[in-house]
């Protein structure tokens, strides 16, 4: 159904608009937490339509309100069908702050696949972040228990089942608090702040078996950012306990 409906609508906004007007639209944004992936506004809740991007373009895929980190927007409807499409897996690597350290046992559990609900997971690839990030604090910030430890974590995953690496880390014992989207396939986050976006061109969106590698992945100029967005304060460092030297 998301399929068709993605192909209605590129095939609709390309009868409206005037050929020359018709050129699709790539576009990399960082979704801040509490905004929700659509540009209709719902229940007061924030939406996509606050941060000045490209009209005609929509969410190929989606990130839950809680969640953070790179969205991909479009009005490339045969992109939408590829992307959304299942037989096409496309690797999506996420950071997660979790509360405690899950130790080898767990993170093995993790990669093996887990029994979530009616479904079972699909290998994936899960390890501990060395050194540990630096991250902006989120706005409003993350629950924190002074006798619980937390720690961040990367996750990549080829599936995009609701709320799946929330439910993967919660099914190990350790819950996810804080989650953000690093990258999409070979698309990465890189250095866009939260309500920043940037346009790409068609051929830097590959996959499968076209995926760049190594330093490719970065070769090209990064485009102009468009900024809206509040001043990054200090970063906290959750998980900075991790690399002390004993």
């Amino acid at each position: 159904m998301l399929v068709v409906l993605g192909l209605l609508l590129w095939l609709t906004i390309c009868a409206l608009r005037p050929l020359d007007f018709c050129m699709p639209q790539y576009i990399l944004f960082h979704k801040p937490y509490d905004v929700l992936s659509q540009f209709t506004p719902e229940d007061g809740a924030r939406s996509l339509a606050e941060f000045d991007l490209p009209k005609g373009v929509y969410p190929a895929g989606r990130l839950d309100k809680d969640s953070e980190g790179l969205l991909l927007l479009t009005d490339d409807g045969p992109l939408i069908e590829q992307l959304l499409h299942p037989r096409n897996e496309k690797p999506k690597t996420y950071w997660a702050l979790v509360e405690r350290v899950p130790d080898e046992a767990a993170l093995q559990r993790l990669r093996a696949g887990l029994r979530i609900e009616d479904y079972t997971t699909l290998p994936c690839q899960a390890q501990l972040l060395e050194p540990q990030p630096q991250i902006a604090p989120r706005d409003p910030p993350v629950r924190v228990r002074k006798s619980v430890q937390d720690v961040w974590m990367q996750i990549q995953v080829v599936e995009g089942k609701n709320r799946q690496v929330r439910k993967m880390t919660a099914a190990i014992g350790h819950p996810t608090l804080r989650l953000i989207r690093q990258s999409i396939a070979n698309l990465e986050l890189g250095d866009l702040r939260p309500g920043e976006w940037r346009s790409i061109e068609r051929a830097d969106i590959q996959w499968g078996d076209s995926m760049p590698t190594g330093e490719a992945r970065h070769s090209a100029a990064a485009p102009a950012l468009h900024k809206k967005t509040s001043p990054v304060v200090s970063a906290r460092r959750p998980g900075a306990w991790f690399n002390k030297k004993k």
